[in-house]
């Protein structure tokens, strides 16, 4: 039976921390927000130590707050973080995503800064500014920089920010013997999808999704222990999924997978979820590291990359590019339904159904069908914008469950 427009706009059944507000994904004023109250303040994850892996090596990063970094190695091997900003006139220094330069240069007029942050010349500066000026007065802004877990470069703009260490805690605690091998970038790509950036976080955090996938469907799905495997929430928002093994040679089109992952077990799958945007997707050969860059309320970039080890040989990395590009990678099985999937949730959420709740009130003993990493996060967002993920309009402070 179908439901008139007072019934649509009721409110579910159920506890208000099992739906959310659906404006809370199509209002700029709450992008705004997020800017400010999340992105501004948590650890993000801005490219791996293999992407600048010389002395000079650089990539800009969009960060999701809304403005443009420079992620550089110096000579010294440290990496640094910087506002990809002129002091002078505020103009951009960086244009080019990637590239390596002993100094960087603005080409407005043509301050240059190393990679340490300093102002090294400025054009015509003792007869311009006589000595009124000092070259230490204008260096770069730096932002906070730290590398760790599995090589990935972190920033955070927020100068009075708690450590990584501390912001991680526990929640990478399945994959510490992973990641502690040398890793290297292999594949990178960027989606532009028009949606809400948690669109896509909630799908990382719950696998009742999975009927979407016919692979999966007739894979892991059927397999012992895969309803069984049990989720954990950790401090800040930050939830893992056991791990399991998925036989993905014994099904038809499927070849035997002769190279794994060290602490992996044979066909094994660990995935574990970074508030407020990051997911480890560790299945049996690949990692594959997922990072969404909110670009607007209704527009996000999804950065993916594909990662194996620094140790492997021709023939074994090979292999892990060719299940990469034909499971996990953009050329999947896999990830452009997920795409599909998030896009048709926005689309739905902003042009004219005018739906009002989302539901996120599955209850399975915290197994993976239990939407249960999906209330883990929305209850953090809503401790750090101070306001209830249900009723957002409504504005005070909110603690976390």
């Amino acid at each position: 039976m179908s439901r008139n427009s007072a019934q649509w706009h009721a409110k579910p059944n159920l506890p208000e921390t099992h739906y959310v507000d659906s404006s809370i994904y199509t209002s700029e004023e709450f992008f705004r927000e997020e800017q400010e109250k999340i992105f501004n303040k948590v650890w993000i994850i801005a490219c791996h130590e293999s992407e600048v892996p010389n002395a000079y090596d650089y990539r800009t990063f969009q960060h999701p707050g809304g403005e443009n970094l420079i992620i550089v190695r110096g000579d010294d091997q440290k990496v640094r973080a910087f506002y990809n900003i002129c002091p002078h006139r505020g103009n951009t220094i960086l244009y080019d995503p990637s590239g390596n330069a002993k100094n960087m240069t603005c080409i407005f007029h043509s301050w240059s800064f190393d990679t340490k942050g300093n102002c090294v010349d400025i054009t015509r500066g003792t007869e311009g500014y006589q000595n009124r000026i000092d070259k230490q007065d204008v260096c770069l802004r730096e932002v906070k920089c730290d590398t760790g877990y599995g090589g990935f470069i972190w920033v955070n703009v927020d100068d009075e920010s708690m450590s990584l260490k501390e912001y991680i805690g526990d929640a990478l605690g399945l994959l510490d013997e992973c990641i502690q091998p040398e890793m290297e970038v292999f594949h990178y790509h960027k989606a532009i999808v028009n949606t809400n950036y948690k669109l896509w976080h909630d799908t990382n955090s719950e696998f009742y999704h999975d009927f979407l996938h016919y692979f999966n469907r007739i894979t892991g799905m059927i397999q012992p222990g895969y309803y069984d495997r049990k989720y954990e929430g950790y401090k800040y928002g930050h939830a893992s999924v056991g791990s399991m093994e998925v036989q993905y040679d014994k099904y038809a089109g499927s070849q035997k997978r002769g190279v794994g992952w060290p602490g992996l077990g044979p066909g094994g799958w660990i995935l574990i979820d970074l508030f407020p945007g990051m997911t480890y997707n560790l299945r049996t050969s690949v990692l594959r590291l997922d990072t969404a860059i909110p670009l607007g309320a209704n527009k996000v970039a999804i950065e993916f990359r594909g990662l194996g080890l620094k140790s492997d040989t021709p023939e074994q990395r090979a292999e892990r590019i060719r299940d990469h590009n034909t499971i996990w990678g953009p050329f999947g099985r896999n990830l452009h339904e997920d795409l599909l999937a998030v896009h048709g949730q926005g689309i739905a959420m902003r042009e004219g159904t005018d739906s009002k709740w989302v539901i996120q009130g599955r209850e399975e003993s915290s197994t993976i069908h239990d939407e249960v990493g999906m209330r883990h996060f929305y209850a953090e967002w809503s401790r750090r914008m101070g306001r209830k993920a249900s009723a957002p309009q409504e504005q005070g402070k909110i603690e976390a469950a």
